[in-house]
């Protein structure tokens, strides 16, 4: 699919399950957080799903070595009459930061998300997030919005 430097981004495939677990769970430990075994097993079968309503997810590739994941999802908005598409996991192996595998990721995200006629992309990050808010700022815009969510 993409491919920048020496990294390729591609779908990811059933046979990419171990490999996308290492990296969620890195991504989950980056955060603090945790999920149950019913939610790696249930991610991971709603990204290989064909429902254009589910999560949808590209692994990408150094050489045959998997650095970096992405899930993504495309859904109504209501200002909008075109889908728009929800970045929500993004994560590049430590080692391998700073050398295009984030950019590759979103880059095949925004690819996607042209392909469907969803000109909108967003994603989330926290603000400790320095690393990967230096890509942000080159490859996104930064809104005012502020997230709240049910406590």
């Amino acid at each position: 699919m993409a491919q920048a430097n020496d990294v390729t981004v591609r779908p990811l495939r059933a046979g990419d399950e171990a490999a996308w677990r290492e990296l969620w769970t890195g991504y989950l430990e980056f955060y603090e957080a945790s999920v149950p075994e019913e939610v790696y097993a249930t991610t991971f079968a709603r990204l290989l799903d064909d429902d254009p309503r589910s999560h949808s997810g590209f692994l990408a590739l150094d050489g045959d070595r998997p650095v970096g994941l992405v899930h993504f999802v495309f859904h109504r908005h209501a200002w909008k009459i075109e889908d728009v598409c929800y970045l929500q996991d993004l994560y590049a192996a430590p080692d391998t930061r700073g050398k295009g595998v984030g950019r590759a990721l979103i880059e095949a995200v925004y690819a996607a998300a042209d392909a469907k006629g969803a000109a909108q992309v967003y994603w989330m990050t926290q603000d400790f997030n320095e690393t990967a808010r230096k890509l942000y700022d080159r490859i996104g815009v930064l809104t005012p919005f502020i997230k709240y969510q049910r406590s």
